[in-house]
Formats: structure tokens, C-alpha cells, sequence
């Protein structure tokens, strides 16, 4: 299957597929992988080392990290805390900011597109105390200051999301941003199931065909975090992969492009999936940038 045709935002994708169209003996060059389990979620995390990294897998160097959230939508006793805690656990780890840095927190999408509304609702579930720390720093002194920004999209605002978070950057001089983006992914199964964490930025809307302007340190003169969620299935992309999974007629995504245009496939339930992926992320976020905390400390905070 040739990459170059197949979208998907994930780097355990691009990997997979590197996998599968070379011999299972061959090494991938510039390129690291393990797989553990957090908190019963499993995690895998992909780092490129180097330029043959980037061409092997068509990513930028750096270190991406995939937990698998199966068991949450499963709705087993206790998933989301124990999701939120993990997606917080791998997300500290990126951080590498000091006590007191202030953060940049951006949800970038559209709200009133459900699929592409990841970013704006994790926003929305994050807990705001930039102003509070610096107004009540009596009652809220051991709050790290967090701002947030919802940049909404080229067709409602007239700009280029980082035309907007250039300006804010430039205004509150955060130490570090957040960005939660909607991805694509390769396969259904991964749908509102996992979340990636990544410290190389983010190029909005590259998973789908529709690349903006990418949201990164050179773009913003501050190191960006990258957080996304696979809500889509490019309809090629996944017509291919499952031709090839059932071995017959197979055809590259091209091909399925041609008959069928630039679809995309998102699940009939995609409202609430959004929905409870999205606090997930807003309140692993939390976790991450206030020491201490617990769920119900977030939900008193946000009520």
C-alpha cells in the first residue's frame, strides 16, 4: 500500500504501514517504538530520531505518543478516571515546564462541525485560573496560570488559526501551548478510541487533505504540545484498508477517491463520542498542569 495515498494523523499508523509493505526481518531506520500499559491503557510511543525517520514514516522528528482507550468506551467502573489519569501521566511527561510557567491552552476546530468540535470542547473543560492566580493569589497561588483560546476556523473568522494564536503568544508569553486538534485515522477501530500526544506541533486539517498553516516552535517562538483525537476515517483510505484486510479487488485510495470524491466516514453516535473524548482530554489536561488534583476537584471547579 503506498503511504504517500493513505491519510492518517497517527504515527502508530504510519508505522504499522511501513510494517506491512516491508519485510517483517528489516528494521525501520530512525525510528524508536515501545508499547506499556498505563493505569490498564495500553500506550505506544514512536519517536523519530532522525531524517530517515521523517521519510519512513512522513512525520516530523520528535515523539509521539498513542494511548488506546478501548476500556473507556467500554464503560467499565471507574474508565474515565482512570483514562483522564493516564492521558495526564504521558502528557506530564512532554511538559518540561517549571512550577508557575504559564500555559497556552487552544482548541482548535469548528464547534459546529461535530467531528472537527474535539478542540473547542476539551477547551471548554479545562480550567481557566490565568487571571485568578495573578487577582486571588491568596486562594489560588498554587494554580498554575492557564489561559485558553478557541481559534475557530478560516470560514467563520477570516484568518489562519496561528495568525490568532501568534497574537495571544505574543500578548501572554506563555511558557508553553496546548494544541487539541481533531485527527484522522486509518481505521474505524481507532475512532474517539485513542488520543496522541505529541511535542512536534501540529498542522491543522493535513489528516483530511485541507493542510493550514502548521502551529509549531518556529512558528511561535514557544515549544507547542499537540493533542489530538481521531474523530474520521478518510472514505478511500478506509475502502482500501479493508479491501486489503479481505484480500479481494484490492485498490489504492486513489482509486476509491475517483468513484467516491473526497469523502470522509465518521461514526453515526459521533455526537456523544466527542463529547465524553473531548472532557477526557480537557481533564487530563488538568491533571497535568495542577499538581494534586483529582476529578472531582475539576468537576467542583468547573460546575
Amino acid at each position: 500500500m503506498d503511504k504517500s495515498t493513505i491519510r492518517t494523523d497517527l504515527a502508530v499508523e504510519a508505522r504499522e504501514m511501513w510494517k506491512e509493505s516491508a519485510d517483517k526481518t528489516t528494521e525501520l531506520p530512525g525510528v524508536e517504538a515501545r508499547d506499556r500499559d498505563v493505569q490498564g491503557f495500553r500506550t505506544t510511543t514512536v519517536r523519530i530520531l532522525n531524517e530517515d525517520g521523517e521519510k519512513e514514516l512522513c512525520k516530523p522528528k520528535g515523539t509521539y505518543v498513542t494511548v488506546e482507550l478501548d476500556v473507556l468506551m467500554n464503560r467499565e467502573n471507574d474508565a474515565f478516571d482512570r483514562g483522564a489519569s493516564a492521558v495526564s501521566c504521558e502528557l506530564r511527561e512532554m511538559l518540561n515546564i517549571n512550577d508557575g510557567d504559564r500555559v497556552l491552552v487552544v482548541g482548535l476546530g469548528n464547534p459546529a462541525v461535530t467531528p472537527d468540535a474535539v478542540g473547542p470542547r476539551a477547551a471548554r473543560s479545562t480550567m481557566v485560573t490565568n487571571h485568578l492566580v495573578s487577582q486571588y493569589p491568596r486562594h489560588f497561588g498554587s494554580f498554575r496560570p492557564v489561559a485558553v483560546l478557541e481559534t475557530g476556523v478560516m470560514g467563520t473568522t477570516g484568518m489562519e488559526s496561528l495568525e490568532l494564536i501568534r497574537a495571544v503568544t505574543e500578548k501572554l508569553k506563555p511558557s508553553l501551548v496546548i494544541a487539541v486538534d481533531a485527527l484522522a485515522s486509518r481505521k474505524l477501530s481507532r475512532v474517539c478510541r485513542t488520543v496522541q500526544i505529541a511535542d512536534t506541533g501540529i498542522t491543522p486539517g493535513s489528516g483530511v487533505g485541507n493542510s493550514r498553516a502548521a502551529i509549531d516552535e518556529n512558528a511561535l517562538g514557544v515549544r507547542v504540545i499537540a493533542v489530538g483525537v481521531p474523530t474520521v476515517v478518510d472514505a478511500g483510505t478506509l475502502a482500501a484498508d479493508l479491501s486489503r484486510q479481505a484480500g479481494v479487488n484490492y485498490l489504492p485510495p486513489e482509486d476509491y477517491r475517483q468513484f467516491g470524491g473526497d469523502m470522509i466516514v465518521t461514526p453515526k453516535d459521533i455526537d456523544a463520542k466527542v463529547g465524553d473524548i473531548a472532557k477526557l482530554v480537557g481533564y487530563s489536561i488538568n491533571l497535568a498542569l495542577h499538581d494534586g488534583l483529582t476529578v472531582d476537584d475539576i468537576n467542583m471547579f468547573l460546575s
